[in-house]
């Protein structure tokens, strides 16, 4: 006896993007909507694409907001993946070895950004914050 055809209705199609946008695997995706894997990939491709790409669309969103407002885990975390920003040791202290406790100071490398005044504003008032951290943690 023949398989009965899958049929994709626009129902399958929002409950694909959903699934995937939340990081169900299409193995188990496939299991869900009942078909083979195969048949979901060949048949709902652009759907896994884009499920996962709206989802990716909307936690960025939240966290170039999140950094906008001051959260300044945010901000490194945003700075260091999007913009490719780097520490690297302070090389003039590495070298001699002259901190305390043994480990080397770190430098936060950042470069002007001048597309967004606020984010940058904001980033300049963390960098602030924390140098002013960092000398009342010396004394």
């Amino acid at each position: 006896m023949a398989r009965k055809p899958f049929v994709v209705s626009e129902t399958v199609r929002e409950k694909v993007r959903h699934l995937a946008g939340v990081g169900v695997r299409q193995d188990d995706i496939a299991r869900i909507i009942g078909c083979a894997p195969k048949t979901l990939r060949k048949r709902c491709r652009d759907d896994l694409d884009r499920g996962v790409a709206e989802a990716n669309a909307m936690v960025s969103g939240s966290l170039f907001a999140a950094a906008k407002g001051g959260n300044v885990v945010a901000q490194i975390f945003w700075l260091k993946t999007r913009a490719h920003w780097r520490e690297r040791a302070a090389q003039s202290d590495a070298a001699s070895g002259s901190d305390a406790g043994g480990n080397p100071p770190v430098v936060l490398v950042l470069p002007e950004n001048s597309r967004d005044p606020e984010l940058t504003h904001a980033l300049q008032d963390a960098r602030e914050d924390i140098m002013q951290e960092s000398t009342d943690r010396d004394r």
